[in-house]
């Protein structure tokens, strides 16, 4: 098993991939380490950086809610230790490429943020199980703030293409800090902006906004990551036109494989009993209605 807590030079000659590792027959998928060179590392607004990365055959298998575990140069005083976790912003298997929406906030996206074409970039996965299929989704709901616009946009692009509607609501605090608006208008999705700035994302008025919506077309599945407020609105939704809800958590972890147990939250059944679960292994997508938050 590749070790995931190497640090890498990003700097030097890429090898080819290590031989795929697969942790249990359950997960129906390789994980393998890839070594991925960076191609585009470009700021996109005051608070995100896009990440695009020439990736071997393992990683471009991976589906909308999985994530990869990256390593994280040094920078500055900043000496990452442990991997970060990455949801994946888009798969191009035709380009041969991966890309990640990343918020530059701590030491490890601090690190990833000097990364320049043509360097390394170490990325562990794809890891977690993701969304569920998009066939038969006749009319998806998307609430999305901040990263969790990342995270979400293959899932809507992938119902898109399934032959599903698909009607986006993209949070953010400023106008200027929205994602990916273009990118789902172009896959056919319906874009609903909202922001603090102009008060249009608050609950209460997105709630209406939103059944209104349902009341002309109904929606038949929902999914959502980025905010608690949006979750529970969410959740609401699910159990009042009772429809599927899926939350795509974050969570701090270490090995990201299920191991150490680091990422371990609690979760609540319909009959009330709570259980924990490892949103590195079990999630990071679950169930809307058994999250209790979508970030800790």
């Amino acid at each position: 098993m590749p070790s995931a807590l190497r640090l890498a030079d990003p700097r030097v000659p890429i090898p080819d991939v290590h031989p795929p590792y697969v942790p249990a027959a359950s997960a129906g998928f390789p994980v393998a380490e890839n070594l991925c060179r960076v191609l585009v590392n470009a700021a996109v607004n005051d608070d995100y950086r896009l990440m695009v990365a020439a990736a071997p055959a393992a990683a471009l298998a991976a589906r909308p809610g999985q994530f990869f575990h990256l390593a994280c140069p040094p920078s500055g005083e900043d000496r990452p230790f442990l991997r970060r976790p990455m949801s994946i912003h888009a798969v191009d298997p035709a380009a041969g490429t991966i890309t990640f929406l990343y918020k530059v906030q701590g030491a490890g996206t601090r690190g990833l943020a000097t990364l320049a074409p043509g360097d390394r970039l170490d990325a562990f996965g794809p890891l977690g199980h993701g969304f569920a299929a998009p066939e038969g989704r006749r009319h998806l709901l998307m609430l999305a703030r901040g990263v969790g616009l990342a995270t979400l946009a293959p899932q809507a692009e992938a119902v898109a293409a399934a032959g599903g509607r698909v009607t986006a609501v993209l949070s953010a605090r400023a106008r200027d800090l929205v994602m990916a608006e273009d990118r789902l208008a172009a896959c056919g999705c319906d874009t609903l902006v909202v922001t603090d700035t102009d008060g249009t994302s608050a609950v209460e008025a997105l709630r209406a906004r939103i059944a209104a919506i349902h009341a002309e077309r109904p929606f038949d599945a929902i999914v959502t990551c980025g905010s608690d407020r949006l979750m529970r609105l969410a959740r609401d939704f699910a159990r009042a036109w009772g429809v599927p809800g899926e939350v795509a958590l974050e969570q701090h972890m270490a090995c990201a494989v299920g191991l150490c147990h680091a990422c371990v939250r609690p979760f609540v059944d319909a009959a009330g009993e709570t259980s924990y679960r490892r949103v590195c292994w079990d999630g990071p997508v679950f169930p809307i209605e058994e999250a209790t938050s979508w970030s800790i």
